[in-house]
């Protein structure tokens, strides 16, 4: 596939602009061709004023054409084939194997949405029907039920180049709702947004999509996303990234003239506690599978471990030792770009500044710059130094771990009231480990949006039951997933229509119920149409 560079606009090349930046191969620092054009505020009005225009076409198709479509964006990424796969391992320096099973999820997810909206119960029917004899006050017939709620803007990830990125799980969920995107792709790997961005129109003109539902806008700085934002038509955004890049945007959303949410993951630190027993029978296969866990992907997941606390002592000792050589064997690995290398190495420096902690193991094999590479690291302190320096409490992007040993429970329990809202928590327990901690658990509860027990936290099911989502500042509101099919809630709003005669009504509050969806109806849920 010929890459031309520019912004795609519903299905439109736009016009060629003088500013250009252009993708580097991290692992080896060459420029890959073509030159990018940034957009401009002309393409961003031009995006969302065709957004805007494709939503009342778009949002009334029927939910099984839009599964058809969700359906046809996942077969033409799959027949970009490897070229795909090829261009998003040079652009971000992960192994082609790594996105082969990256892009099956991404494909997963529109399929996975497309069922939903098939079976169609998403939408959350509700009916009260009229009791005109009720006293003192009649009631009258009141019906409600989820709806679009316009054109959204999606910024791309980069640490998954598909699967959080153009096609990741914010667009197939919000176009599964019935809301147009425009995708501002990530600037560390544009050339797959562009690969990737023409699937969905291909996938647009078989399925008879109006082409305003889709955009790709380029951009190096936060001056496009800022844009996007503060457009009057947006009417939702969906990010993942930094912390400081996630609260600028939802600063900007609050100061509109018409606020409008934005749904940040602003990533965690993720923190596991191993309990006693744990502790004392698997204390080697737990710092395996921690090795594992917080150098997959070269530390570049956003549940990834980054804090391990434990009541100190022999066992903890011994788990130390086994932990150590796990560090020790293992390569440094190329990061994403230099950006978050650099980033990386200057928190690393930030931590070895503060007194009371120390380097408790890393790689034997040093980092090579010019293949933009991170060494593995893990630190150690304990919870009165941990407790005394809020920094130790933020996020490192990359393959980094810190281990905090307590000397009481008390401190164990301390040490998790000062954590900030988590992605994820996690407990290894053995025996009575989960009854002694409860007030650990309880603790860890408030805190984190999804709470595992003797397991790893990277990596994330798309599945109904799944929370990718926490407390601030992991992100901006823990109401709402970004992974999984409950996702589709960020995109929709309730509308309630209150004495409207039947034949007015949408199909999925229609009495006959011809959609065959579950309802709530006068408090009961059911399938069953409502008696006429």
């Amino acid at each position: 596939m010929q890459l031309d560079g520019l912004s795609l606009i519903a299905g439109h090349p736009a016009p060629a602009r003088a500013k250009k930046f252009h993708a580097i191969a991290p692992a080896t620092g060459a420029r890959l061709d073509p030159d990018f054009h940034e957009a401009t505020s002309a393409d961003v009005d031009h995006a969302m004023r065709r957004a805007d225009e494709a939503f009342e076409i778009f949002r009334q198709m029927p939910a099984g054409a839009r599964a058809d479509f969700l359906d046809a964006i996942a077969t033409e990424i799959m027949a970009a084939g490897d070229e795909l796969l090829q261009r998003a391992s040079a652009e971000s320096g992960l192994p082609i194997e790594r996105f082969q099973g990256e892009r099956a999820r991404t494909c997963g997810q529109f399929k996975t949405f497309a069922a939903l909206i098939r079976e169609g119960s998403w939408v959350d029917a509700r009916i009260d029907t009229a009791l005109p004899d009720r006293q003192p006050m009649p009631r009258p017939d009141i019906r409600r039920h989820l709806v679009p709620l316009g054109p959204v803007v999606v910024l791309g990830a980069s640490n998954f180049p598909l699967a959080f990125s153009t096609a990741g799980g914010d667009t197939a969920s919000a176009l599964a709702a019935g809301c147009p995107v425009v995708v501002k792709a990530h600037p560390a790997h544009p050339g797959t947004s562009e690969i990737v961005a023409r699937a969905i129109y291909r996938a647009m003109a078989s399925s008879h999509v109006p082409a305003g539902a889709f955009s790709l806008l380029h951009g190096t700085g936060a001056d496009v996303a800022q844009e996007l934002v503060r457009h009057p038509l947006t009417r939702a955004l969906g990010f993942t990234g930094s912390e400081r890049a996630g609260r600028a945007l939802f600063d900007t959303a609050a100061a509109r003239p018409e606020p409008i949410p934005v749904f940040a993951e602003m990533g965690s630190t993720n923190p596991l506690f191993i309990l006693p027993g744990a502790l004392k029978n698997r204390a080697a296969a737990i710092a395996q599978g921690l090795k594992a866990a917080f150098t997959i992907g070269v530390g570049q997941f956003c549940t990834k471990p980054g804090l391990v606390l434990a009541l100190g002592g022999v066992d903890f000792n011994a788990f130390i030792e086994q932990f150590q050589t796990q560090v020790r064997g293992t390569t440094p690995a190329t990061m994403l770009h230099h950006g978050i290398c650099d980033a990386f190495h200057a928190g690393l420096d930030r931590v070895k500044n503060i007194p009371g902690v120390i380097v408790l193991a890393e790689s034997d094999a040093d980092a090579d710059p010019a293949k933009t590479q991170a060494e593995p690291i893990a630190f150690a302190t304990d919870v009165e130094t941990f407790l005394r320096h809020r920094e130790l409490r933020e996020e490192i992007f990359g393959p980094y771990t810190l281990l905090i040993s307590a000397r009481t429970v008390t401190e164990l329990e301390a040490a998790a009231h000062a954590l900030p809202g988590q992605l994820t928590a996690t407990l290894h327990a053995d025996g009575t480990d989960l009854t002694d901690f409860n007030d650990l658990l309880r603790i860890l509860d408030r805190k984190a949006g999804r709470v595992l027990v003797n397991g790893f936290s990277p990596g994330v099911e798309v599945c109904p039951a799944m929370q990718h989502g926490g407390p601030y500042p992991a992100t901006t509101d823990s109401r709402f997933t970004s992974v999984g099919t409950a996702a589709i809630a960020r995109w929709a709003r309730p509308l309630c229509l209150q004495g409207f005669p039947e034949s007015s009504l949408p199909d999925a509050l229609r009495n006959a119920n011809p959609l065959g969806i579950q309802r709530t109806v006068n408090g009961t849920l059911t399938r069953d149409p409502v008696a006429g």
